[in-house]
């Protein structure tokens, strides 16, 4: 596990970034596994401003997406689909039949769940994963529980999580109740993780599930069981880790 420390959000987001273009450089082929939510913004910006100069060529990448709510169609401007969309597909040289996102209408879990699994092997597995880290722990939509579940999967979100996500829509009420979401076991088969986490708040969870008991109480925790994790943090976010 290598622990990358930033001065900022700024330089968090142009550190990943720089990974996420390395893998993309070396493998212009490469299978990129991404992730929603306010922290990879910055980083998506930067790759979005490499390709516009020239630097980063994304036409041969195929990416896969951690999660999506369940119950939204790609045009709801909350899907993670639209998210995606908005924040990076629009805005560089990708084929969009090269971009994935769980379907958040199938109504079938189990099916969507099996397809979704069958499409990543299909693309040769995922080159490298970005994560954050939600302030229970949480990776993708794998909220705290008492195991670790292995493949994507239909979940039940948490009051934490519901909370945490309410600021994006209209009210609590509007936030869907369910996602689809990769697996700890999907997570975990990817070649290379990459977590970034930013801000004091999520201090605390960062020191638990970096350097506490691995357990699925803590589900970022499994991260350091893989063999090439890369963790890129502000200083405020890795305050409680020692160096």
């Amino acid at each position: 596990m290598r622990i990358i420390r930033a001065k900022d959000y700024e330089e968090m987001s142009r550190k990943a970034a720089a990974v996420l273009a390395a893998q993309v450089t070396v493998k212009p082929d490469c299978v990129l596994g991404l992730a929603t939510g306010s922290t990879p913004i910055g980083t998506y910006d930067c790759l979005a401003q490499w390709c516009k100069e020239g630097v980063l060529d994304f036409s041969k990448v195929s990416t896969v997406n951690l999660d999506e709510y369940r119950g939204l169609d790609h045009e709801n401007d909350q899907s993670y689909y639209y998210f995606m969309n908005k924040n990076l597909f629009s805005r560089i040289n990708i084929d969009p039949a090269h971009t994935h996102v769980p379907n958040g209408m199938e109504p079938d879990p189990e099916k969507e769940s099996k397809r979704y699994e069958e499409l990543i092997r299909s693309l040769g597995g995922i080159d490298i994963q970005l994560l954050g880290i939600g302030h229970d722990g949480h990776i993708g939509f794998n909220e705290p529980n008492s195991f670790f579940d292995k493949y994507t999967h239909c979940v039940d979100l948490t009051e934490m999580t519901i909370e945490a996500n309410k600021r994006f829509f209209a009210s609590a009420d509007e936030v869907p109740r369910q996602a689809y979401t990769m697996g700890i076991g999907t997570i975990m088969h990817a070649r290379k993780l990459l977590m970034i986490v930013s801000g004091a708040d999520k201090a605390d969870i960062a020191a638990a599930a970096f350097c506490g008991e691995v357990k699925p109480e803590v589900p970022a925790s499994i991260i350091q069981f893989h063999p090439d994790v890369t963790i890129i943090g502000d200083e405020a976010a890795l305050s409680k880790i020692p160096e």
